[in-house]
């Protein structure tokens, strides 16, 4: 990989009916973002989902992964819709969450560590923050997995961001599409902000990795996987790539929910589906 670049980020200047139907619904349901909690002596808090105590694919080597509550985005394809809702539930601060993470720290080895995920957890950034500082205290690899979709060049944001990326090791930043106007039918938001925050981890020679969910008939064209070749090109601190196979595991949390799934009938991503995905990226 050439080396990063020294230089400031400036801000950067249909499939179908049904899909912009549902797009649009989501949208007027999710465009506010969610405030930050603290405790009574200003200590951030995030609502946690779940963990795991052994990860093997969030990052590099053994992780202990922190999934954290509430996303603004609806991708059409989620198979965690249960981790959407902003819920005051289950509060814990950064010291809780590293007290139990550090039970597991023997079994992390040289590359293992800490990933917290969502939904998505920069919509939690003061706790973030604060969970990272501590982490790297205590010399604990940090990783952090997201779509960047809260990512803002504005403040207080933006300062808070810089911070954060200063005691973060890696980033996996999930690109759901190139096309910003399939991204907001995908997703209910367009994409602009994330593209831009790919380029600013670039710049401040950030670790990441690419991930990709290949849906048949939605984010498998050819040209859309050049675009986004093309972007990963322009950037420079680009450890990984990876394309993940749709499934449709996520369909029973729908049901549960008594939420309907946009995507039914659409089959599972097959192997060579994938492999045709990895060559046209040329991994």
């Amino acid at each position: 990989m050439a080396e990063c670049l020294e230089k400031e980020l400036l801000p950067s200047t249909t499939k179908n009916a049904a899909l912009e139907k549902n797009a649009s619904q989501r949208n007027m349901l999710n465009n506010a973002y969610f405030p930050e909690l603290k405790n009574a002596e200003g200590i951030p808090l995030a609502p946690v989902h779940s963990m795991e105590s052994f990860g093997s694919v969030d990052g590099p080597g053994t992780r202990f992964i922190v999934f954290l509550q509430g996303c603004a985005m609806r991708c059409l394809y989620c198979h965690n819709p249960d981790t959407w809702a902003f819920k005051k539930e289950n509060l814990m601060t950064p010291e809780e969450v590293l007290k139990k993470a550090i039970r597991y720290q023997d079994y992390w080895g040289k590359e293992g560590g800490i990933t917290v995920s969502g939904g998505d957890p920069l919509l939690h950034i003061d706790f973030l923050l604060a969970l990272f500082r501590l982490a790297k205290k205590k010399g604990i690899n940090t990783c952090l997995d997201t779509s960047a979709q809260p990512f803002s060049n504005k403040e207080p944001f933006y300062e808070k961001f810089l911070a954060l990326m200063e005691v973060t090791d890696t980033v996996l930043l999930d690109i759901k599409a190139m096309d910003s106007d399939l991204h907001k039918k995908l997703t209910g938001h367009p994409n602009q902000n994330i593209l831009d925050c790919g380029r600013l981890l670039s710049t401040l020679c950030v670790n990441v990795w690419i991930r990709h969910v290949l849906v048949p008939g939605l984010t498998d064209s050819k040209e859309e996987l050049l675009a986004l070749k093309q972007y990963i090109s322009t950037l420079h601190n680009v450890k990984k790539v990876e394309v993940l196979p749709y499934h449709t595991m996520g369909v029973v949390k729908y049901e549960s929910l008594g939420i309907h799934y946009p995507l039914k009938g659409v089959p599972d991503a097959r192997l060579e589906e994938v492999q045709r995905a990895e060559k046209i990226l040329g991994l």
